[in-house]
């Protein structure tokens, strides 16, 4: 018998009262042509948007909602042959015990045969985490278990910087509002070429997200982010690992 790894109730999408899916968009190295890693994001079993799952939530069922995430997350990249990172996304207001919330993530990796080395979590800084303590104690208990941990959206609420001070991740991902438009706006260049001074310093890889264009790729690379996401290169693929389209010639422009 499979020793117990948390709540019968977060082990059982059921408890929920509703039920839910995923797609997945990759994080992509352009100039190598690979795959980095996919992101896991909430779907409706119809694949509709993440809305109509996330309106269902309140503060009785977030911390079970978080564990099915990890747990659905994980079974569908490996049921799809998944031989990349794995990007989850948690909440830090749902996690308890770090410990404990990763029991069972990691047995359910184990038994459906996913690398738990691959696996990456998101957090995003404009969620309210009241305490900035405890999210250090997450990102440290991740750290230890050999875990990348990315701070999602950066730049778009007030306390990037100040969690950047106290918790610094393996990565960040630069908001969209921050490279929508890169390539024709100096201010913008400015302040992200400024982020990846200070990121480089702090050991700090960056995630350009949101790229839509050509001209913002090449911008962002001639700046020297080297991953990225957006439907340039794959819109999220519902229960599928969405084929990558490669822009052809580099960030130079050159074929």
């Amino acid at each position: 018998m499979e020793p117990a790894t948390g709540c019968q109730a977060c082990r059982d999408g059921e408890a929920l009262g509703f039920d839910f899916s995923m797609a997945f968009q990759p994080i992509v190295e352009p100039r190598r042509r690979r795959v980095f890693a996919y992101e896991a994001l909430v779907r409706g079993l119809d694949g509709s948007g993440a809305a109509g799952v996330l309106g269902k939530l309140d503060a009785t069922n977030l911390y079970r909602f978080d564990q099915a995430c990890r747990l659905k997350a994980v079974t569908l990249a490996a049921r799809l042959g998944m031989d990349c990172r794995l990007s989850i996304n948690f909440m830090p207001n749902a996690v308890y015990q770090a410990t404990t919330c990763l029991r069972a993530t990691l047995a359910t990796a184990r038994r459906v045969g996913f690398p738990t080395e691959l696996l990456m979590f998101e957090f995003v800084e404009h969620e309210q985490a009241h305490d900035r303590a405890h999210l250090a104690s997450i990102v440290a208990e991740y750290r230890r278990h050999g875990f990348l941990t990315a701070l999602d959206d950066f730049g778009a609420g007030y306390s990037g910087l100040a969690l950047l001070a106290d918790i610094q991740p393996d990565r960040i991902k630069l908001d969209m509002a921050l490279v929508r438009g890169i390539d024709r706006d100096p201010v913008r260049q400015s302040i992200v070429r400024h982020t990846l001074a200070m990121c480089e310093e702090l050991g700090v890889a960056v995630i350009a997200e949101g790229i839509e264009t050509a001209g913002e790729w090449r911008a962002l690379e001639a700046l020297g982010v080297t991953l990225f996401q957006g439907y340039l290169f794959a819109r999220p693929g519902f229960e599928c690992l969405p084929e990558v389209h490669w822009p052809e010639g580099d960030a130079s422009g050159e074929r």
